[in-house]
């Protein structure tokens, strides 16, 4: 009866207090519509794009019921992540399916990319207090980012600054959770800068489960007066047991602690019709694994890798249309004790074109991205975009690319006793279609996309039999994915109060399952049907609840619901909060052998000091 008595405390509260205050705006989704989409060189308006792209703001962030970004995208129809654990401590991402290789992350625009797995995509991910909004790019691509967008790509922007405030949160609950955090905003004279702690504990929910993570983030904005020079800096630290996340089922003392650090500066010219913006950076991985938490010596792998890159981006308008232009340099080193000492050198060369014709009805972006490995040669992504303005409100949009994939250093050279890589793997690659349309008016949105993906030599980990326990690398044959989308959002008055209902659904299968059942690691847990739904409302003074529903049935049959919530009282300067996960108590596995964290609750308090 947990699990009743958890929903029914979280009604229980939003029902008993009750009060008068000044009724909020509707949310303003016509300004919404306006955002220039950061993750492209062409600057567009997001509800002018002709491409499936989602966002993420601020305000929806807030009312997700959730503390950290790995829970949030889980809320979003088509992005699949596979959680091992409690708080984002272990995450793949996926969209649309495919392996967690062939997303792409970005902060600000700039590729965390890692050379060593994607496996370590989600180390990246920063807290949600410095966070503005996430952009969610869906489909292929790579002509706009480079080779690690197969499947599509997530820019998570960062605040550009706070005013000058104080901001502390402690929250604490199940499982020994407590977690702590301070985000302090300053404007100076000439500068604006950001700052953000953050510590999140626990003792676990089952055997060595307990975590120990921290984040750190300063973004700071130089010479505002003249030249603008923006600097982003960020170290992310994960300490956690690892029971049953890898190897197999029965390895229940594994440990694992990674390092993530992000620095960059940028800064950007505008005249009146070309824009270009330079940007330096330096990004830093570094994982270590233990088989035996207490006996180091008996298994243990240390991989640190180091990115150094240097790009250019621009665009330009003139009276054909806008071109946005731009290269890429990056430089890679890796030292591992399992993986060798490797080194990488990359350049990239971007170029496409939008064109309106039709009296601005009909965009048509064709482009091109040109990249050079050292290791691998030249690859090309060409693509185009293609979108037909209805009216005002309605779009129609369709898009074609074809995307690559090199290996990681892991497909390569990865050695264990149950695992080996292959140095003689070959690039992966696919050919990408979805034709959508999409309505946006303040009070309703909604979008409709159908995808189709042709790919060939997709890398997986196969074994030749059952009666084999080695998994190889292995480029396996032709795999057809296909599906289609459906996202809505609807804003509405109740009570002179702003009330939110937002569904989304994505269905997508594919035939890998076909040539690799039973066989394969890592390839046979596609999410078929994905449900989610967000009911945000507030009846009451300064009161607002969230309930959130997520339904997910993977291709191996597995299925399970998955409900949350939250409630916030909002008393000026004091905030409290409590969040209630996984109400109904649902058994479901999403990565692994690992058992997700049974019904749990976490009381907040957050304090701002004007």
């Amino acid at each position: 009866m947990k699990n009743y008595y958890l929903l029914s405390l979280v009604i229980l509260i939003s029902v008993s207090l009750k009060a008068q205050n000044k009724p909020t705006k509707l949310q303003d989704t016509t300004a919404l519509g306006e955002i220039i989409i950061n993750s492209t060189r062409i600057n567009l308006p997001f509800k002018e794009n002709s491409r499936t792209i989602s966002i993420i703001s601020s305000e929806a962030i807030k009312k997700s019921a959730t503390n950290n970004i790995a829970d949030l995208l889980q809320q979003v129809a088509g992005i699949d992540i596979r959680r091992r654990g409690a708080a984002g401590s272990q995450a793949d991402l996926y969209i649309r399916g495919g392996s967690f290789d062939q997303t792409l992350l970005l902060i600000d625009g700039i590729k965390m990319d890692d050379a060593q797995t994607g496996h370590h995509t989600m180390n990246a991910a920063l807290p949600i207090d410095v966070i503005e909004r996430i952009e969610i790019i869906k489909g292929p691509a790579a002509r706009v980012f480079g080779q690690n967008a197969f499947n599509g790509a997530i820019n998570i922007v960062t605040k550009k600054e706070l005013k000058n405030t104080i901001s502390a949160t402690t929250e604490t609950g199940s499982f020994g959770q407590l977690n702590a955090g301070i985000t302090v905003g300053a404007q100076l004279e000439n500068s604006s800068h950001i700052v953000h702690v953050d510590k999140m504990t626990s003792a676990g929910y089952r055997h060595n489960t307990d975590y120990d993570n921290s984040n750190y983030f300063v973004k700071s904005i130089f010479n505002k007066k003249k030249q603008a020079i923006e600097m982003i800096t960020t170290f992310q630290e994960r300490k956690f047991g690892a029971n049953g996340f890898y190897a197999r089922e029965s390895a229940t003392e594994q440990y694992e602690e990674t390092q993530n650090s992000l620095m960059a500066f940028s800064t950007q010219f505008n005249t009146e019709n070309l824009t270009i913006t330079p940007r330096i950076y330096w990004k830093r991985n570094q994982d270590e694994y233990l088989y035996i938490r207490n006996n180091p010596p008996a298994y243990r792998n240390l991989h640190i890798t180091n990115k150094i890159g240097a790009e250019v981006n621009a665009n330009y308008a003139s009276k054909v249309g806008i071109t946005g232009f731009g290269i890429d340099l990056a430089k890679v080193y890796m030292n591992s004790n399992n993986l060798g000492d490797r080194n990488r050198f990359m350049t990239t060369l971007f170029l496409e074109h939008e064109f309106k014709l039709l009296n601005d009805k009909l965009d048509i972006t064709p482009g091109i991205a040109v990249t050079y490995f050292s290791d691998f040669d030249f690859y090309a992504f060409p693509g185009m975009d293609l979108g037909y303005k209805l009216s005002d409100q309605f779009k129609a949009y369709g898009n074609i690319g074809y995307t690559y994939r090199i290996p990681t250093y892991t497909d390569l050279y990865y050695n264990d006793p149950n695992t080996i890589g292959n140095p003689d793997l070959e690039v992966e690659e696919a050919f990408a279609q979805e034709i959508g349309i999409k309505y946006f008016s303040p009070e309703f949105s909604a979008s409709l996309a159908i995808y189709n993906r042709d790919a060939q030599n997709l890398i997986d980990f196969i074994r030749p039999s059952i009666n084999e326990t080695v998994y190889t690398a292995t480029n396996i044959t032709e795999v057809n994915t296909k599906g289609f989308e459906f996202d809505a959002s609807y804003n509405f008055k109740l009570s002179e109060f702003n009330q939110t209902l937002a569904i989304g659904y994505n269905f997508m299968e594919d035939d890998i399952l076909k040539q690799n059942k039973d066989l394969s690691r890592y390839s046979l847990n596609t999410l078929k049907h994905h449900f989610t739904t967000r009911l945000s409302t507030q009846l009451f003074k300064n009161i607002s609840q969230n309930i959130i529903y997520k339904h997910a049935e993977r291709s191996t049959g597995d299925s399970y619901n998955v409900w949350d919530a939250s409630i916030a009282l909002n008393l000026n300067q004091v905030e409290f909060s409590i969040t209630a996960s996984n109400i109904f108590n649902a058994d479901y596995i999403e990565a692994g052998f690992v058992p997700m964290p049974p019904s749990n609750v976490l009381f907040g308090l957050r304090y701002n000091f004007n």
